[in-house]
């Protein structure tokens, strides 16, 4: 069974919201948008429906009705709740019935298993296990260990296979799925008879460690996939739902917990997820495009008026703005909030590492204090201010909360002399995003004296300062990155370094309270006057 349509009118938070999924309803519809917006309502407009084929479970009427609680004294005195005029349900298929709906809440959690005796188990239709409302617990792991169980002996008693036989074709397919998502498999049913009424498992090198050794979200993959393998025969043209399965996920386990689950839920059956997780929106922008819609309560308010939902159109606005839901600010931690252009290499090394000193240096002396900021190279002075005004065109354009800067070192004249005065009038002259270092280059705040002394503090080297001094006379104007070999003969370095390697070393010692790395940043951050 599929749902095309579905209408709430005076329905828990809805004044009037339809649903519309139009006629080629899909298998998987996803429900999108922040906490509270109304999804797990949804859910519950489900639950109410079964209510008519279950006889059991009910969390009243003033839990659905919007009347009871409405602002109008006199609506809520004469306030009148009847499930058939406030839910409206159109399918494609068979009509409404016991196994129409089959619905997970997000209030599952079984910490650990422990059986301790097994008796007849009634069908899985009059079990009664089922939550009766989307705030209720989800608690059914224990009923499925013992069906599986049962069933292992069922089979192992009437049958010719063996006990391990049974178990493998048990736990075979759980554990191919498992494998998949969370690099894990049931390797024991347990045995209730020994006082050992549990799942047992296997991961790396570890055996037969029990359920409760697994991590939340472990046990949350373990849940889901084993309900739905033991309840797939008993529902197979149903509309499955399951509230926020993301809990305790993280974001690859999310997307690929989610392609599994499509694999297990039969074509003639539809999957309803409620969610605002991006590791689920991956899954469903990209493996799962072709079959799933996005209802996108993210738009805006739909509990007052009159409102009705498509599938969302799947364009990269609407695809940023539920990215955004899930995320608050996905540009925030996608993407720098500034990014500094400075000099020296442009290409990226292996896995698109940035090769540039500066760049590395910078990234290391600052990203703590500055987490948003990002410095990359681009290339030497022509090309930083090319490759920079390309940039602020089109990123821009793309993130609009985005600062560009570009730095440069204050030899930027090509070898010719650049004093303070020239700096200052190349700062008046040039667009206020342009930053010039008040030293020579990166070099002279590198080999300060009290960044070589702490260096060397920190590794057990005796500092040379007479060598030093006798070797610096101008710190912040001479050329030093052509004496880099008697900078480490100072820090009493005997062996071969990479004089990239030192320079990197000695960034990681700069600090917010050393006067480097103040005159640093306030040429970077502070906008010249």
């Amino acid at each position: 069974m599929r749902i095309k349509k579905i209408r709430l009118r005076e329905f828990k938070r809805f004044d009037d919201l339809t649903i519309d999924l139009g006629e080629a309803s899909p298998k998987i519809v996803a429900l999108v948008g922040p906490n509270g917006c109304g999804k797990s309502s949804i859910f519950d407009a489900f639950e109410e429906k079964l209510r008519d084929f279950r006889s059991y479970g009910h969390e009243g009427d003033l839990f659905f009705s919007k009347a009871h609680y409405s602002e109008d004294e006199h609506k809520r005195k004469n306030a009148k709740y009847n499930k058939n005029e406030s839910i409206e349900i159109e399918t494609l298929g068979d009509r409404i019935n016991r196994t129409s709906f089959y619905i997970r809440t997000a209030y599952r959690f079984t910490s650990k298993l422990s059986v301790n005796n097994l008796a007849a188990l009634p069908e899985i239709l009059n079990l009664r296990d089922e939550p009766i409302s989307s705030i209720a617990l989800d608690a059914r792991l224990e009923s499925n260990y013992k069906r599986l169980v049962a069933e292992s002996y069922s089979s192992f008693f009437v049958g010719e296979k063996t006990g391990i036989q049974v178990r493998a074709e048990l736990i075979d397919r759980i554990n191919e799925i498992l494998l998949k998502v969370i690099d894990a498999e049931i390797s024991d049913l347990g045995n209730i008879m020994e006082g050992r009424g549990q799942l047992y498992f296997k991961k790396g090198n570890s055996t037969n460690f029990p359920y409760a050794n697994l991590s939340s979200g472990e046990k949350e993959v373990v849940d889901i996939i084993i309900d739905l393998l033991v309840k797939k025969d008993a529902y197979t043209d149903t509309v499955i739902c399951i509230d926020e399965p993301e809990l305790h996920l993280n974001t690859a386990i999310q997307r690929k917990l989610l392609i599994e689950i499509d694999k297990i839920i039969p074509e003639n059956c539809q999957l309803w997820v409620a969610t605002h997780s991006i590791g689920f929106l991956r899954a469903l922008q990209e493996e799962l495009k072709g079959k799933a819609a996005i209802i996108d309560f993210s738009e805006r308010d739909f509990f007052s008026g009159t409102h009705v939902i498509r599938p969302m159109v799947r364009n990269r606005a609407n695809w940023q703005r539920i990215f955004s839901t899930a995320l608050e600010d996905l540009t925030g931690l996608i993407s720098p909030k500034t990014i500094i252009y400075c000099e020296v290499k442009d290409l990226p090394g292996p896995q698109r590492k940035e090769q540039g000193l500066d760049a590395q240096v910078f990234n290391n002396i600052f990203s703590e204090q500055y987490p948003d900021a990002l410095f990359i190279s681009s290339g030497g002075n022509t090309e930083l201010d090319q490759r920079s005004q390309i940039a602020i065109k089109i990123l821009t354009k793309v993130f609009s909360d985005l600062d560009i800067l570009v730095l440069k070192d204050r030899d930027m004249a090509s070898g010719h002399s650049t004093d303070i005065g020239a700096r200052e009038l190349y700062l008046k002259t040039n667009p206020p995003n342009h930053r010039v270092l008040k030293r020579w280059e990166i070099e002279n705040y590198l080999y300060d004296k009290t960044v070589l002394k702490k260096y060397c503090a920190e590794n057990n080297l005796t500092f040379d300062e007479n060598l030093f001094d006798s070797t610096v006379t101008d710190i912040n104007n001479e050329l030093v990155k052509d004496i880099t070999g008697l900078i480490k003969k100072a820090c009493g370095i005997t062996i071969s370094i990479n004089p990239e390697t030192f320079k990197l070393a000695l960034s990681k010692q700069i600090t917010p309270d050393m006067m480097v790395y103040k005159e640093m940043k306030e040429c970077i951050f502070q906008t010249p006057a």
